[in-house]
């Protein structure tokens, strides 16, 4: 069993900063791509930012720029650096994670709780 647990998330005025993290453990063989989904009321979950097992990242046109996703594959922990935070970017933010329980397996999607983030004067 794979568990991803967020941590992060908050309140924060317009301009401001947040660092989501993301730590996966669990019977996981291999991790691949590893990122962050949002979902802001009424609204369908979109993409954030994403990057591979290689490093390479990709984003959302509206935060490229201002957010910036890392991982420690040591720690198995996906970060998502957040600045200039503006009132759009208010949303339940999900981590996710694309790896093989075990060697042989196909790979698998495993999702967090979801933090929720606020930006707000």
């Amino acid at each position: 069993q794979v568990q991803l647990v967020e941590s992060g998330g908050g309140l924060v005025q317009p301009g401001g900063s947040l660092r989501l993290s993301c730590a996966a453990s669990g019977s996981i063989f291999r991790i691949n791509a590893m990122g962050w989904y949002r979902q802001a009321p009424g609204k369908q979950r979109e993409l954030v930012a994403r990057i591979t097992s290689g490093g390479s990242t990709n984003y959302a046109d509206s935060v490229q720029g201002r957010f910036t996703i890392s991982r420690d594959n040591a720690k198995n922990t996906v970060y998502l650096q957040m600045n200039s935070l503006k009132p759009e970017d208010t949303a339940v933010y999900y981590c996710t994670v694309n790896g093989h329980p075990t060697y042989f397996s196909t790979p698998l999607d495993y999702w967090g709780q979801g933090t929720q983030v606020t930006v707000s004067s």
